[in-house]
């Protein structure tokens, strides 16, 4: 039986499989739980991450304002579920060459040891990947930037691999970017990048069609037993546009590079109405997944439609056993 290697979470946001279902991973009922006007001043907060925060919850959202501006704010929770967002964006502290900034979206927070590390799409004569820290949340220090333009989808591992940090993301270009491999890289300082390694491609053709265009990185990686378990999107070009689905993928331990499982099916697509319909139709981004090592589940938090933020379920056993039955 596949074991979490991560502390017990026994106040993890939980609901049980529906009757009848047998879905490896299965969404909250009352979704959306971040409503697109649940911040002052929000047209929409989507694509968020999450973590464990002093016996509740902290966060930091991806909240887009009533001017379009995109930008990422702190919030808090008792639950998982009922957030307070702050009304104004994270001020960082740092060399003003590296804060000045152009927008932010999409952050991933990871924590390492005592210190939260805060990844986002930054826009510095271009898409790149910013990098932050912050212990409580309130206090916010932005590092250099990971990589030149053009890159997004960063994301850390919790752990150093090694004696390096590590990170997946996804080089790019100044658009939509109509292509995308994932890329591994390494640093001894969270300044210099290099040990650079591919992941993963596209799957062209109609195999799995689902991540047919492009895919990147999600949520922080999981550290199991089995290996690294990742959920990722890719994106499907339909006739009436771009469709954002998630899958799941598990990596080796020490060389993650390395795929050893990786789903043809997805196990979310856009489905349900908050999902459908939005700012950006047809979208589910995964950012942020909770685990209870003492139970073996796991809550994920994703974007929907580029417009509100929901939650799904599932358990380690199920992703795994999903990503292994079904893989490539």
């Amino acid at each position: 039986m596949t074991k979490l290697l991560s502390p017990p979470l026994s106040n993890i946001p939980w609901q049980d499989r529906p009757a009848g279902s047998s879905a490896p991973l299965w969404r909250y009922s009352k979704n959306p739980i971040i409503q697109r006007d649940g911040a002052k001043g929000a047209n929409s907060i989507f694509n968020s991450a999450v973590v464990p925060f002093e016996g509740g919850f902290a966060g930091v959202f991806r909240c887009d304002d009533t001017c379009r501006s995109m930008n990422i704010r702190a919030g808090f929770s008792r639950d998982g579920i009922n957030w307070e967002i702050d009304p104004e964006p994270i001020r960082f502290s740092g060399d003003p060459e590296v804060t000045h900034y152009e927008y932010r979206y999409d952050p991933r927070v990871c924590p390492i040891g005592d210190t939260f590390y805060v990844t986002w799409c930054n826009g510095y004569h271009g898409p790149t990947i910013g990098i932050g820290y912050t212990k409580d949340f309130k206090e916010f220090t932005e590092l250099e930037n990971a990589f030149l333009p053009y890159n997004r989808n960063g994301v850390l591992f919790p752990r150093k691999i090694g004696t390096n940090y590590a990170m997946l993301s996804r080089p790019s270009d100044n658009s939509h970017t109509a292509f995308g491999d994932i890329f591994y890289s390494e640093s001894p300082d969270l300044t210099y990048w290099g040990k650079h390694r591919h992941v993963m491609a596209p799957i062209p053709g109609n195999a799995s069609a689902w991540q047919s265009l492009k895919v990147g990185a999600g949520c922080v990686p999981i550290e199991t037993d089995e290996g690294w378990l990742i959920l990722y999107h890719g994106v499907l070009r339909s006739c009436s546009g771009y469709v954002y689905s998630f899958g799941s993928a598990l990596l080796d331990l020490e060389k993650p590079w390395i795929v050893r499982y990786r789903s043809a099916p997805y196990l979310l697509a856009p489905r349900e109405l908050y999902e459908l319909c939005g700012d950006v139709p047809n979208v589910v981004f995964p950012c942020a997944a909770l685990s209870d090592g003492g139970t073996g589940r796991i809550a994920v938090y994703y974007g929907c439609a580029d417009t509100v933020t929901s939650l799904a379920f599932s358990t380690v056993e199920d992703l795994i056993c999903f990503t292994k039955e079904n893989s490539l």
